[in-house]
């Protein structure tokens, strides 16, 4: 009889599951022999293959080889060892079913119950650089089919995947044998753990065949027989996440919440925090858009935001003896007040004297690459606010994933890689000196970080006034030139748009903006054009747009 349509009656129920035998085989040998000596301890033969055969027979334990068990050696550099039905019979055998027992005596084969199995490390040969050769030798084959015959089988079978999960094996296999609900949320993270590595290996190969954004090759063959260019994006999209922690509650206290973590990610979610209280939802929203304002720029810079837009941001004074203390000190004074419970974001090391200003205003969260000891010991006096480090490989990602409902959007990071104002085009007034165009620069940047619409105002490498997320252009303009008050005059701005109309920019020429940065390309430009011709003031049309919803 199928076991596919076998008849549910026969089944014999199999809650606790004694394990006699157990097929071991890991890349990843954490544990490996204070695991293999609890279960030699417990009478368990064991089975092994390679290197993780080796390992426990030089540390004294007895173990089968697999070879020994299928009568075949392992060939192929390895690639052949354990795909044969002598191992998956022993696997995938349903011993609910009088018939699967008899058929394995038939065929001389024993069953296992407990399997240890972690893959190759692929992900972390693609981390390390390596070339494409070794990267394909690091795709498993015999090991997911291992582990998902195992995670198939659970109600015979306990499927191991993680060294965390040792103890808690070796204590069931201790007081008698594995249990049913154990081996299901055995199988669960099994299943989980090959999803994820068919997730990378998948990535991996449509990053390879696919070209990046923009570059995808035309030349050759298939361009001159008039076939379509490949696509700057890959047929199927997939990504995968590992459980880090349960949040207290999500955006609003009757929402819940978690963090997962991608697998080869090196950002906000990987940062090690070195103080303070857990970190919330809200916070790792807040402090992954600091980061990213903040890290928009190679000079020492400083963002502080709240509710994910910016209430100040700076670089340093050129001639600052502590830049990263001048950066904040000048990010601070451009919105006080919003800044009171914000995070803060440094693209540079945090010293003691911008940890000293920090000590007196009330923060939720200060994020850097590192803190001096000195900074360290004076932000710990405070016991709440949390302090962390971004891991050492920090990079901004070079592509974006929102989720809407039904779906995903992906597009490539707006980021400034290849900055280069020269491209700007002078539409009205004098061509800006020096200063104004290293402002213009800063506040152009800058801007990109503020909800759209956006308008910024900046002098001196900070912002004095931010107008962010209005549902029209002029009232950003009014909110920014509110919240600069008497800075307003003599300072720059820049829009993440073109203007409309010449109505929003008016507010700025009226509040006395000396220079503008925008992208032009409204049907209105002659119009806004004459406004800034009128009023004297210089202003740059920079061709791109950085809409930021």
């Amino acid at each position: 009889m199928s076991v596919h349509a076998a008849d549910p009656s026969l089944y014999r129920d199999r809650d606790v599951v004694p394990v006699r035998r157990a097929l071991v085989s890991v890349s990843d040998k954490s544990g490996l022999l204070e695991l293999a000596g609890a279960l030699a301890d417990a009478g368990v033969e064991l089975v092994s293959t390679g290197s993780t055969a080796q390992t426990i027979r030089d540390a004294g334990y007895a173990v089968t080889d697999v070879a020994s068990v299928t009568g075949f050696p392992e060939s192929l550099d390895g690639r052949v060892k354990t795909l044969h039905p002598a191992v998956h019979a022993g696997l995938l055998a349903d011993l609910r079913l009088e018939s699967h027992e008899q058929q394995l005596a038939d065929l001389g084969i024993a069953a296992f119950e407990l399997v240890v199995v972690n893959l190759y490390p692929f992900v972390e040969t693609v981390a390390s650089g390596a070339d494409t050769a070794t990267v394909v030798e690091n795709v498993d084959i015999g090991g997911p089919a291992m582990v998902r015959a195992s995670a198939k089988n659970h109600p015979n079978v306990a499927i191991v995947v993680s060294p965390s999960s040792y103890a808690e094996v070796v204590e069931a296999v201790r007081a008698g044998g594995t249990t049913l609900e154990l081996r299901k949320r055995l199988a669960a993270q099994a299943f989980g753990h090959t999803a994820a590595y068919d997730t990378a290996v998948a990535s991996y190969f449509a990053s390879e065949v696919v070209a990046p954004s923009g570059t995808s090759d035309t030349s050759g063959p298939s361009a001159a027989a008039g076939q379509e260019a490949p696509s700057a994006f890959p047929e199927h999209l997939s990504f995968s996440a590992d459980h880090a922690t349960t949040l207290r509650y999500g955006e609003n206290a009757h929402q819940s919440a978690a963090l997962y973590t991608s697998t080869d990610g090196t950002g906000i979610a990987q940062a090690t925090q070195l103080h303070g209280k857990e970190m919330s939802y809200n916070n790792y929203v807040d402090a992954d858009a600091a980061v990213r304002a903040a890290y928009d720029f190679t000079e020492p810079a400083v963002a502080i935001i709240k509710h994910a837009n910016p209430c100040g941001i700076a670089v340093a004074a050129p001639d600052a003896g502590d830049p990263i203390a001048s950066a904040h000190a000048a990010a601070h004074a451009c919105d006080p007040l919003s800044a009171f419970g914000g995070v803060i974001a440094a693209n540079r090391t945090v010293t003691r004297g911008m940890a000293e200003t920090i000590a007196d205003i009330f923060t939720e969260v200060v994020v850097a690459p590192a803190f001096d000891p000195e900074a360290l010991e004076v932000l710990s006096r405070k016991k709440n606010i949390r302090l962390l480090t971004l891991p050492a490989d920090f990079a901004l990602a070079e592509q974006e994933v929102k989720q809407i409902s039904g779906g995903f959007l992906v597009q490539d990071a707006d980021r400034f890689t290849t900055f280069d104002q020269s491209s700007w085009t002078l539409v009205s007034g004098e061509p800006a000196d020096e200063q104004t165009l290293a402002d213009l620069a800063f506040a152009w940047k800058a801007s990109r970080a503020v909800k759209s619409n956006a308008i910024l105002l900046a002098n001196q490498g900070a912002s004095v006034g931010v107008g962010m997320g209005q549902v029209n252009r002029v009232d950003s303009c009014h909110l920014a030139v509110n919240r600069a008050g008497d800075r307003a005059a003599g300072s720059v701005a820049a829009s993440d748009a073109f203007f409309p109309f010449a109505d929003g920019l008016q507010v700025l020429l009226d509040a006395g903006v000396r220079a503008v940065a925008q992208p032009g390309g409204s049907v209105r430009d002659d119009e806004v054009i004459q406004a800034a011709t009128a009023a004297g003031v210089t202003m740059y049309f920079t061709g791109e747009r950085h809409f930021f919803h």
